[in-house]
């Protein structure tokens, strides 16, 4: 390749790594942080009933920690209910130790699972059907909640006008597969997420109608470990009943919100470090298996969409290393362009937290999520993807059912 190509090629990948930096300290600047409500209801005030819906699956690890922090929260008005979906460990009872039974509505044994439902969709739909609040929380049995938890989100739902607000939690990590490739979570989120497009409108509504119909639902994501919907938005999009097959419900549960914002339907996601943590995975396998399941499937039909974003990081993010080993009249673009990938690792895990080790280690991190993306894509064309004993042949259902 001529030398002037060759620059050219790094000149352009530094340019775009620019704005890539640019882009993402604009949307640590305006992504919305879950807090405490400034102030409390008038004396005599009723609070919305909230129902707290926990699927829950072999989390006899998880499970004792993540329902005393519910049973905890500080809000005057709320019921917590575990769904045991076929446990074959001491799931349910421990549930049953915490004071959750069958007889008073806590613990609810699950139905089996019928054709085409995913697990997990069929276990919240279930949950949802017992629910009787006004707003109905769906949270992971991996999470651990802080006392103000139900109020904070309250109070950002009704600030932000939403029908869902999905908080993002502190990700908890301790093996190295954990550190390396689930710190990458709030960096990619902050980097491909379109968090200052939302954020101007939703601080705009009129501007909603001007969206075009078919980017809305390109606009709409969320976290499955903390989706707190208000009961009628919920109902407006179906619920879990309408994306019963999707693999990466979360994010079809804002793309659902999302594709409606022009009937006023709202969603908002927030930095929830301060009030939720998780530990997604436990090691090494867990972390293979889980982004198998959600790396393909959250691009539903879109498979241009998938390679897309594949090559981009593979250019963006991975290769400017590999410029590093190259000819010396071209190291100086690769240090450049390595400082700024690094730059963007820092800030994201300064805002939102993640292993310093990842960040030290990204070659090594993007290349292990990379080849996951190239698994899953293999195991969605052939066998299906395994997740909790299950195996799903993967689907691409481009749209909730209504």
């Amino acid at each position: 390749m001529p030398p002037f190509l060759i620059t050219l090629f790094h000149g352009v990948v530094l340019a775009l790594l620019l704005v890539a930096l640019f882009q993402l300290a604009v949307h640590l600047a305006v992504m919305p942080r879950l807090r405490a409500p400034l102030l409390h209801q008038p004396s005599g005030a009723v609070s919305p009933r909230i129902s707290v819906l926990v699927p829950a699956r072999n989390e006899a690890l998880n499970i004792e920690r993540c329902v005393r922090s519910l049973l905890t929260q500080d809000y005057p008005n709320f019921s917590v209910h575990v769904l045991d979906d076929h446990s074959t460990d001491s799931t349910a009872a421990i549930v049953r130790s915490l004071g959750l039974t069958e007889g008073n509505g806590g613990l609810l044994r699950g139905a089996e699972l019928p054709e085409r439902w995913v697990g997990k969709n069929w276990a919240c739909h279930q949950l949802s059907q017992v629910a009787d609040g006004e707003y109905l929380l769906f949270t992971d049995a991996d999470t651990e909640h802080q006392p103000g938890m139900l109020r904070a989100l309250l109070g950002m739902a009704r600030q932000q006008e939403a029908v869902l607000v999905s908080a993002w939690p502190e990700q908890l990590t301790e093996t190295f597969a954990e550190r390396l490739v689930v710190s990458l979570l709030p960096f990619c989120g902050l980097l491909f997420y379109p968090h200052l497009l939302v954020y101007l409108l939703g601080k705009k509504p009129l501007w909603r109608q001007r969206v075009p119909i078919s980017w809305r639902r390109g606009l709409g994501a969320a976290n499955g470990q903390v989706l707190f919907f208000s009961r009628t938005g919920y109902r407006a999009i179906g619920g879990h009943l309408a994306l019963r097959e999707h693999l990466v419900e979360d994010v079809a549960l804002g793309r659902a919100v999302a594709e409606r914002m022009g009937e006023g339907l709202w969603w908002v996601n927030c930095d929830g470090a301060r009030f939720v943590r998780c530990r997604m995975y436990r090691n090494t396998r867990e972390v293979w298996e889980g982004f198998t399941k959600n790396a393909r499937a959250a691009f539903e039909g879109f498979a241009i969409g998938f390679w897309a974003a594949g090559l981009l990081q593979l250019v963006l993010l991975l290769l400017p290393f590999a410029f590093l080993l190259g000819p010396e009249r071209y190291r100086d673009w690769a240090v450049l362009q390595v400082c700024v990938i690094l730059t963007m690792r820092i800030l994201a895990t300064a805002g939102l937290g993640g292993s310093w080790w990842s960040v030290i280690l990204h070659p090594f991190a993007y290349g292990f999520a990379l080849a996951i993306g190239m698994n899953s894509w293999r195991r969605s064309r052939g066998p299906g993807v395994l997740w909790k004993g299950r195996l799903y042949a993967v689907r691409h259902p481009l749209q909730t059912e209504r």
